[in-house]
């Protein structure tokens, strides 16, 4: 019996050690993350006294001097470009390691690799979508340029550096919850990085949806849903008859339309609150007659946060700013001399071409009246816990085929390659080298002769006076129409040629005083080139042309005010419209107070307004009731904008969309308008029984910044915040000013602020994690310090010297 208890007792302790160090499924092995020593309770961080570190490292070739402030930023000290971008890459994986490395496995289709076959098909997703192919292009070019080449390997190097230094008790929590290990970093994860941004920004098309809507709704119709442009009279660069170049222009035949319709959608159409605000405002405007500069990125919140705060200093840089995790240099900041900051142009960067293939083979597809071998490429998709997957991808002379009989079968065999402008050699990383060097306007422009993809508007202001404003990008050159619908893939003439690069839209100092854009229609109507994308924002922009042009004496804090601002453009020029409806209509209490909430509204989704959510949910029931008939087709249709929609409603009363696809009835807008605002009113009477506060705006929207791979425990949820999208302060319930930053170009020495709704580090047991959340959502601002020496940083509470290795 005692040798049976023995043996009993051995079993249970060899399987529950098994158990405990072996993954089961998704969950990690227990005994490793438990363990005290080294599991979850090692990423607890406490925030003591000030640290002294200093480290011997072979690869740096002079001593590199780092102190962070009280925030948690950076200053990083250097005697060469090599040192410099080592060190911010060393200090950048201390603190977002895992969140560089699941972004560039999630853009490089190998997430499967952490988490199994359950992603197999996100990965396919990214490989079809040449998302590793176009990486693959930008490296190269990026490594025949010397000052990238430095910049992106010793990048690299200081990553890798960091990562050596680690065991299992240092990794960050996420490894230790997806039981994994970092890899080594390689150029190649930059360029993944930066076309993940790509991706974000400028993969915005709904040339599928066009082709259905014109084919289903017929040509007059479509014309009215979906104008090219709603509302001209707001650029961002107006010049009428200014543009002094000689265009060369195209022109498109309807008859090049293709005349089908694809039952499934070939991408999900962008988020329209990805979107953006920038502005420079001259001498001639502000309180001090300095130059103010103001960006704020609109993205997706999530945490860790998208940006990582850092200055640069060596000879002949010094910037400070937002730095992208991954990629060297700062991307959005400033430096004793210049800011600059960016939005989203809106352009149509994307086309699908249909391919003919010769049998089902796919070897040969026709082109040019002959039969051309097809660029067959094997994907190995690695499967943690299963054996590889291999995806056959088909790239034709403009890009990959997405679908195919093996993956998404559903579009009935009608293959569409994809011609996107991130597939194509580009140098973006050259772009910021510059632009953290730039003393004045030349340099500014100088740089951006590099930059090709994301297309950005590039806002500008300079200590010497200067205010700009460049959309950049490589366009392409498009006939009227060109590039709204599915596209004739037989035809290598239907490939895309350029605009030159000066020829984009542009200007420095315009007469009015300030440059400003909000991704709205970039040119006025005499721009001799054909502007075309998914939709251009008609609110956002016009607020901050309006309070701009009424500001004579502006400050920083006025600046700061308006990045903050909650005014309802939208609300102001549409509720009184919806509420005429509503005249001599009996009502219901629940009706009545509804009514009352909208009548006393002032306009602004301020915290505690009550009219902003009970406008903000009749819009959200009006909208698709208006547009059933797209809500229900069986075709993927695009949705008319916000504008048009209630242009329409004001215009054309009795458009047959104001019908009910399940009724008979003839309806108009009225109807549908009290439709809406009963159903509305009903819905709204159940939530304030529930709850009254329910109903104030913040708690109604209720803003989440959600964990990467939205872990509760390591998200913010129900964060205290005004705004919304087609505001200022375009802060939704998952989207939001990704980066603020506020900066007054004092010939003295520059002034700079800004905030982001997270913190420095990527640990979620830090207190760096999340302590910049409540400020951000209050309206307030971080001191960004710029000094010329590690002596100048105010408040730090760490340094590292990094020293290299004595011979």
């Amino acid at each position: 019996m005692k040798f049976f208890r023995f043996f009993l007792s051995l079993a249970i302790t060899i399987g529950l050690a098994y158990a405990l160090n072996t993954k089961f499924g998704q969950v990690p092995p227990l005994g490793k993350f438990l363990n005290p020593d080294s599991g979850i309770w090692a990423n607890a961080e406490a925030v003591g006294e000030h640290e002294e570190n200093s480290l011997e490292l072979p690869m740096v070739t002079e001593t590199v001097e780092v102190t962070f402030d009280e925030n948690l930023v950076p200053h990083i000290y250097a005697q060469n470009d090599y040192d410099l971008y080592f060190a911010q890459g060393y200090v950048t994986a201390m603190h977002r390691l895992w969140q560089m490395e699941i972004q560039t496995h999630a853009a490089g289709g190998r997430v499967s690799e952490i988490v199994g076959p359950i992603a197999k098909d996100v990965d396919r997703k990214s490989r079809r979508q040449g998302m590793v192919f176009g990486a693959e292009k930008a490296v190269a070019t990026m490594l025949e340029n010397d000052e990238s080449r430095v910049a992106v390997e010793a990048y690299a190097d200081g990553i890798n550096s960091y990562i050596s230094s680690l065991s299992y008790a240092d990794y960050p929590v996420e490894y230790k919850l997806l039981d994994y290990e970092p890899e080594e970093w390689v150029p190649l994860k930059t360029g993944l990085m930066l076309k993940n941004m790509a991706n974000t920004l400028n993969f915005g098309e709904r040339d599928l949806q066009n082709t259905n809507a014109i084919n289903f709704f017929g040509r007059d119709i479509f014309d009215l849903l979906y104008p090219d442009f709603e509302n001209a009279e707001d650029p961002i660069v107006n010049k009428p008859g200014e543009w002094n170049f000689e265009a060369e222009t195209r022109t498109f035949s309807d008859s090049l339309v293709i005349d089908e319709t694809v039952n499934r959608e070939l991408m999900p159409t962008q988020d329209p609150n990805i979107g953006s605000n920038n502005w420079a405002v001259s001498g001639s405007r502000t309180a001090t007659g300095n130059t103010l500069l103001s960006s704020d990125p609109h993205l997706g919140l999530s945490l860790p946060s998208l940006w990582y705060t850092v200055q640069l200093k060596a000879p002949g840089i010094n910037v400070q700013g937002a730095t992208l995790p991954g990629t060297p240099h700062v991307i959005i900041g400033y430096t004793d001399s210049i800011a600059w900051g960016v939005t989203n142009a809106q352009r149509d960067l994307v086309d699908w071409y249909k391919i003919h293939f010769r049998d089902e083979s796919k070897s040969e597809y026709w082109l040019d009246s002959a039969w051309v071998k097809t660029d067959i490429k094997i994907e190995e998709i690695k499967l943690r816990g299963a054996e590889s997957f291999y995806d056959t991808v088909y790239y034709t002379v403009f890009g990959p085929v997405m679908y195919d009989d093996s993956f998404r079968p559903d579009t009935q065999k009608k293959y569409y390659a994809l011609r996107w402008v991130a597939h194509d050699p580009s140098d973006e990383s050259y772009t910021f080298y510059k632009l953290n060097r730039a003393k004045n306007h030349d340099d500014y422009m100088a740089a951006l002769d590099h930059y090709v993809s994301p297309a950005q508007n590039f806002a500008f202001a300079s200590a010497s006076g200067d205010v700009a404003m460049r959309i950049q990008g490589k366009f392409p050159n498009k006939g009227i129409e060109e590039g709204k619908f599915l596209r004739d893939g037989t035809h290598s003439a239907n490939d895309w040629t350029f605009i030159p690069y000066d020829h984009n839209v542009m200007y420095k100092n315009p007469e009015r005083g300030f440059v400003s854009s909000a991704n709205q229609y970039p040119a006025d109507s005499t721009y001799p080139y054909y502007i075309n994308a998914t939709s251009y924002p008609q609110y956002r922009n016009r607020r901050i042309n309006n309070v701009l042009s009424q500001t004579t004496d502006a400050t920083v804090e006025t600046m700061m005010d308006l990045q903050n601002d909650n005014y309802n453009l939208k609300a102001a020029e549409s509720l009184g419209l919806f509420l005429e409806a509503l005249d001599s209509v009996e009502m219901n209490a629940d009706e009545v107070t509804a009514f009352n909430e909208l009548i006393g509204w002032d306009f602004y989704n301020n915290l505690d307004s009550r009219g902003a959510s009970y406008y903000e949910r009749w819009w959200d029931i009006l909208y698709p009731m208006i547009w059933d008939e797209i809500q229900k087709s069986e075709l993927p249709l695009p949705w008319p904008t916000a504008y048009t929609t209630i242009k329409l409603i004001k215009e054309s009363p009795n458009l047959s969309f104001f019908d009910l696809v399940e009724t008979t009835a003839r309806e108009n807008a009225d109807n549908i308008l009290l439709s809406s605002f009963r159903k509305m009113a009903k819905e709204m009477a159940v939530k304030v029984e529930a709850d009254p506060g329910s109903v104030e705006w913040a708690n109604f929207k209720s803003t989440r910044i959600a964990h990467l791979v939205d872990l509760p425990a390591f998200s913010a949820s129900n964060v205290p915040i005004g705004g919304n999208h087609d505001i200022v302060n375009a802060t939704t319930s998952t989207h939001g000013p990704s980066w603020r930053m506020v900066v007054e170009l004092d010939p003295q020495g520059p002034k700079g602020f800004g905030i982001y709704p997270g913190g420095q580090s990527g640990n979620p047991g830090s207190f760096f994690y999340d302590n910049f959340i409540e400020s951000w959502a209050m309206g307030e601002y971080l001191t960004l310090q710029l000094s010329s020496s590690p002596e100048g940083i105010t408040k730090p509470i760490k340094t590292l010297t990094i020293k290299p290795v004595e011979k």
